[in-house]
């Protein structure tokens, strides 16, 4: 029987070539190494409070397991995972340090798969409400804004800055909602699985994995996601444009 063993060491070998590939093009292409400069801010709030969004969800079921281990926090350093953050960066996708919970300790009130499924669906919806709060705050400022400071490089920056956090939230969402291991979605659909279903979901898991870093790095899950999240970018900055009306 072939069996797939997923090794760290082939998503630190697939960081480095994406690192000297994005190094050549921020050497011949300046555009790009300032937009990436850009997306830091947003990646560590993005990552922050998606991480913090379960640990909370967690402790609200009952489980004080993030509370004890220091994980209700908004330090980006306690929720930042040097492989997930550097994957961010360079790869467009990517993770925090994974919170700990333990489902037996939620309520009885739900089962622990729907428990789990809540706690997991937790860190998506978090980024989807920082896109809208970003995109609010950045019509406020270009709606309040003297035209002589929306029209300096430092209008323009915070403008850029803000803008790139709602895009970075909306992908971190979007992209955590894919049914695969290790991504929020393999677990928000567990509880509507069938017994079976679930059974082979579990015993493949390693399977997927090497299928999520395949699809990543032959561009097929971006080609398939990309629209989805250019979408939602439109949809919440178009939503907050209306309530300005500009």
């Amino acid at each position: 029987m072939f069996s797939f063993t997923f090794d760290k060491r082939m998503i630190y070998i697939l960081i480095g070539i994406l690192a000297l590939s994005s190094i050549v093009n921020y050497m011949n292409n300046p555009a790009e190494l300032f937009n990436f400069l850009l997306c830091i801010p947003g990646v560590l709030v993005a990552i922050t409070f998606h991480e913090f969004a379960h640990g909370f969800a967690a402790y609200k079921l009952g489980d004080n397991t993030a509370k004890n281990e220091g994980r209700l926090s908004l330090n980006p350093f306690d929720h930042l995972d040097p492989l997930g953050t550097a994957m961010m960066i360079f790869a467009g996708f990517g993770w925090g340090k994974p919170v700990n919970v333990n489902p037996r300790n939620y309520t009885r009130k739900i089962s622990m798969e729907k428990g789990e499924a809540i706690v997991s669906l937790a860190g998506p919806l978090m980024n989807f409400l920082l896109a809208i709060v970003f995109s609010i705050i950045y019509f406020a400022i270009y709606k309040f804004s003297s035209e002589e400071f929306l029209s300096t490089t430092i209008g323009g920056i915070i403008l850029a800055l803000l803008y790139a956090t709602v895009s970075v939230n909306m992908g971190l969402g979007i992209f955590n909602l894919i049914p695969l291991p290790p991504l929020d979605g393999s677990k928000i659909i567990r509880p509507f699985l069938p017994y079976k279903a679930k059974e082979w979901f579990t015993n493949n898991e390693q399977i997927f994995y090497i299928i999520f870093v395949l699809t990543w790095v032959t561009g097929i899950a971006g080609s398939i996601i990309s629209p989805i999240i250019q979408a939602g970018i439109s949809g919440v900055m178009n939503l907050a444009r209306i309530i300005f009306g500009v």
